[in-house]
């Protein structure tokens, strides 16, 4: 069973897209995209630097652009599993099959425009908490007031709140634990963000969803989504809920996936999955960074690619049961 993974913010570097833009089509694709994000997306994709490209109006749809592109040159049909780290759910969502990619582009650039405005009404930041025991490192964000805004497996969980608070965090932290500062714009997947996910609730309630073909993850829980209503509202929820990119690794485990593909700008959940999926059952990955990896991931799709249809339907019960275990 293969896997295709879309990556989020965080993980985009400057002129990543430029190769891409000698594929047929790719710009013009990227043009059209351009105007229903509100972003000149070739631009961001080539020629802008970094500072430029950490801002999250333009980084959001950037990188739901990016992957959806190379997924058109992927049978994507043979594909049993998406799932999508924070904004990356919105492509993980059009691969799917539950929104088409024009959709996933528009609310792309909503989230990030609206979460971009959100992060200017009060200070705030993330900081990546390495190592330490989990419960302590969660208790120690809690004590500072600060949120775990995204749990991302072993050892590495991300605060978010108050610039005092992440200081505070950072000048006592737990044992064995390290603490690093974000170069973001504020506390996302907090409830620092809830004008975005009103304004983003606003404009998803003209979207007309798919129910999902594949199975689709949600970050929420890491359970796969069963209709197409229930993407919307959870794509909505998650601009202020914790993203739990753990919960969603444990059931790429549970299923059985022997492959895993990393969209561009990939490595990032690559690397997580190295991490948490070790040992003799680990999958193996490709990360298509440029068009020069889609051979690999052709061949990756060629051996493990069969689409369990049984799988596409797994029940809640088991979802819930494989989340109680992680």
């Amino acid at each position: 069973m293969l896997a295709v993974l879309c990556p989020g913010q965080g993980s985009q570097k400057p002129g990543f897209l430029t190769p891409w833009l000698d594929l047929p089509d790719a710009e013009s694709r990227l043009r059209s995209w351009s105007e229903l994000a509100g972003v000149d997306l070739v631009h961001l994709g080539t020629a802008a630097d970094a500072d430029e490209i950490r801002d999250t109006a333009r980084t959001q749809p950037l990188l739901v652009a990016a992957a959806l592109l190379a997924a058109e040159h992927l049978p994507m049909r043979q594909v049993a599993v998406t799932a999508g780290h924070s904004v990356g759910e919105l492509g993980a969502a059009a691969l799917a099959g539950a929104l088409p990619a024009e959709a996933a582009i528009t609310l792309a650039g909503v989230r990030g425009r609206e979460m971009a405005a959100a992060c200017a009404l009060e200070p705030t930041g993330m900081a990546a908490v390495l190592g330490g025991d989990p419960d302590e490192v969660l208790a120690a964000i809690s004590a500072h007031g600060l949120h775990a805004a995204n749990r991302n497996g072993k050892g590495q969980v991300v605060a978010a709140g108050a610039l005092d608070g992440l200081e505070k965090l950072a000048a006592e932290p737990p044992q064995r634990v390290r603490v690093v500062r974000l170069q973001v714009a504020g506390a996302f997947h907090t409830p620092y963000m809830t004008p975005a996910e009103t304004a983003l609730a606003a404009v998803a309630a003209g979207t007309t969803p798919n129910d999902p073909d594949r199975i689709l993850l949600s970050n929420l829980d890491g359970t796969a989504v069963d209709t197409g209503r229930e993407l919307l509202d959870r794509l909505v929820r998650q601009v202020t809920a914790p993203v739990r990119w753990d919960l969603c690794m444990a059931t790429l485990a549970r299923l059985g996936v022997t492959g895993v593909i990393e969209l561009p700008p990939a490595g990032t959940l690559a690397g997580l999955v190295k991490r948490e999926l070790a040992g003799a059952n680990a999958p193996e990955i490709v990360t298509v960074k440029t068009p020069d990896d889609l051979p690999a991931a052709r061949e990756l799709i060629a051996r493990h690619g069969t689409v369990d249809e049984t799988s596409k339907h797994m029940s809640r019960d088991d979802n819930h049961a494989g989340e109680a275990s992680s």
